[in-house]
């Protein structure tokens, strides 16, 4: 977890001032770790440190700070949680006017009369700057930094009827996709897309294939088992890092004789996942997207493991 400072922006254009409210340090059992946020204003809120008692009592403060505070809270004494430990919540309060401008990949800032950062903190900016080397999220000497979080891995969903829809639903917030969503007509899509998402529009999306990095994970959700088809074979003819197929065994058996019979290797065969998801969840599109975000966030979807989950 780090600094979303695009969604925070986004945050300040829509709605003004806006509070956000981070976990800066923790004891002991807490529902959420250290770096968990929420964006608080005046009308709403998103995001979340967990939920319960001490998120539904910050958020009626948080507006009311002013810059900076940071607040101790021991969770079975003060609000009666079943945790037992203790929780550091820095809450900040943003507006057009002073929005961060974080430098390097990471956001540091004092949260007391300090202006000067310690040795402490200029060695983990230095190395940021000079060697690429990621802080974690972390309250240091009085400080506290957070790197600038950005998705780092390329997904693209195939389709977007129920399924697609769900993935995207369930996989976006977690902010560790960059996803690109392709479908074959506008009216396919949602009225309304996540920020941070590219849609793409194709008549033939397999055109599309050439484009995606090589080391992209894929999932393909098409409304067609010819397009579906014809999607596998141009990914066994580039390269990814991961293919999953939605579909069944005897589905995926069809197409195990259809893509040999197109030169393919049962070796190169093999490094397309199908069918995918957990079994034991069941086939309700949500219940399909919970299953394939474990694999995809487990790593055990990885091609390079040359595994198939069935």
């Amino acid at each position: 977890m780090g600094f979303n400072l695009d969604i925070l922006q986004k945050a300040v254009s829509q709605h003004g001032r806006i509070a956000r409210v981070v976990i800066a340090d923790v004891k002991g059992s807490t529902p959420r770790d250290v770096g968990a946020s929420m964006l608080v204003w005046s009308t709403g809120q998103s995001g979340t440190i967990g939920g319960g008692a001490l998120e539904f009592e910050l958020a009626k403060q948080a507006l009311t700070v002013q810059g900076s505070r940071l607040s101790s809270h021991a969770l079975g004494p003060e609000l009666g949680q079943c945790c037992g430990g203790a929780i550091s919540i820095l809450t900040e309060v943003f507006d057009s006017k002073s929005l961060p401008t974080p430098s390097n990949g990471v956001f540091a800032r004092p949260i007391d009369t300090a202006t000067e950062a310690p040795l402490s903190v200029q060695r983990l900016i230095s190395d940021a700057r000079g060697k690429g080397q990621t802080p974690a999220t972390q309250l240091i000497d009085g400080w506290f930094i957070e790197p600038i979080e950005k998705p780092h891995r390329d997904l693209w969903i195939w389709g977007a009827g129920h399924v697609g829809r769900a993935m995207v639903h369930t996989l976006h917030p977690l902010g560790e996709f960059a996803i690109t969503w392709i479908d074959t007509c506008e009216a396919r899509f949602p009225r309304e897309i996540p920020e941070g998402i590219t849609k793409l529009l194709a008549v033939r999306p397999e055109m599309l294939v050439a484009r995606a990095p090589r080391d992209a994970q894929h999932l393909i959700l098409t409304y067609s088992h010819a397009l579906d088809l014809e999607l596998c074979h141009q990914f066994l003819c580039h390269d990814f890092d991961f293919v999953g197929l939605i579909g069944s065994k005897s589905k995926w058996a069809r197409f195990r004789n259809r893509l040999t019979a197109l030169g393919h290797t049962d070796g190169q065969i093999s490094r397309i996942t199908c069918p995918i998801g957990d079994p034991n969840l069941g086939k309700h599109p949500n219940a399909i997207a919970i299953g394939v975000g474990s694999q995809l966030l487990t790593g055990r979807s990885s091609a390079k493991e040359q595994r198939t989950i069935a």
